[in-house]
């Protein structure tokens, strides 16, 4: 009787959330008020972390930006200031450095207050075949892209959980989702992001019932200079992305809470195909779309970051 009664209660849960996931594409979601949420975002220095940090300012949410230069991330904090943000903080992370994440996380709570809206937003890229990638640059895409992110949760998330109220955004890719050709460390560690995310995200809505909300965003390559040379088959199916357009899709699905987003919509479409067909289709449809030779032409940042010596934690 009770797998009878499981089961019933099952189904009317899974119709009525079916039906309301209907609705909402239908009726867009209302946008909450971000005004006075502390907002850290790491990577603020340029590209993603940047346009989105410049969103934030507009809104009255306290920003704290951090990245590896200090220079770009000062010049971040200027032009949001601009754009009306009245409190930005700046602070020179290296997210790589297990120490170095919580001395700063520290100093943030001590000097700003508790993060409420996290964005895992930092990443590097190699590109480089499997073979010809050093070992150090291998490890180096692990720590940013990936374990950085669970310091930087056990850094704020107990705040978060204690208010019963927060936002993590974790920043992967469809590279995360999909095995990409010449982009092994880069794919894996992403996939490591994604699915840290996903399980904190189920772990705290299926048994501890928390009220706070996550996003996980998968875009396709963005033209921000980290994918600079890479190449498309067909722009119409998978699209080089503008970095303006990925910020705002971002944006307003962490103000509709929205949990997952992949980018282009193709995207949802080619994530559920790679499991319904063989693994021979997978690669027929790979080369299709130029998935072999994408990566070719790669350059991505001509100049890498400099260290920066100084801490300048407000931006004045």
């Amino acid at each position: 009787m009770s797998t009878m009664v499981d089961t019933a209660i099952f189904l009317g849960k899974f119709l009525y959330y079916f039906l309301e996931s209907v609705a909402f594409k239908i009726i867009p979601r209302k946008k909450k008020d971000v005004a006075g949420e502390i907002v850290l975002i790491t990577g603020a220095g340029s590209g993603l972390g940047r346009l989105l940090a410049l969103h934030f300012a507009r809104t009255g949410a306290i920003l704290v930006l951090w990245d590896i230069n200090q220079e770009s991330n000062m010049e971040t904090c200027r032009l949001a200031k601009e754009k009306g943000g009245v409190k930005v903080f700046a602070y020179k992370c290296d997210c790589s450095n297990r120490q170095e994440v919580y001395s700063v996380a520290d100093q943030v709570k001590k000097e700003v207050g508790d993060v409420t809206i996290l964005i895992n937003n930092a990443g590097i890229v190699t590109g480089k075949p499997f073979l010809d990638i050093p070992d150090h640059m291998m490890e180096r895409s692990f720590y940013v892209n990936a374990i950085s992110h669970f310091w930087i949760c056990k850094a704020f998330f107990p705040a978060m959980l204690q208010a019963n109220h927060g936002h993590l955004v974790c920043i992967s890719s469809i590279a995360g989702m999909v095995g990409t050709s010449g982009l092994s460390d880069y794919s894996a560690s992403k996939f490591a992001a994604f699915g840290f995310a996903e399980s904190l995200f189920l772990e705290y809505n299926m048994s501890r019932k928390t009220n706070i909300k996550f996003t996980l965003v998968c875009p396709y390559f963005i033209k921000t200079g980290m994918f600079e040379g890479c190449t498309t088959k067909y722009q119409f199916l998978l699209p080089l992305l503008e970095q303006e357009y990925v910020a705002q899709k971002i944006f307003n699905a962490i103000l509709e809470e929205q949990v997952y987003l992949l980018i282009p919509k193709f995207a949802y479409f080619a994530v559920v195909l790679k499991h319904l067909i063989s693994p021979k289709m997978m690669i027929v449809l790979g080369e299709y779309l130029g998935a072999d030779t994408c990566m070719d032409s790669f350059k991505g940042r001509m100049e890498a970051n400099k260290p920066q010596e100084e801490v300048e934690r407000k931006c004045q």
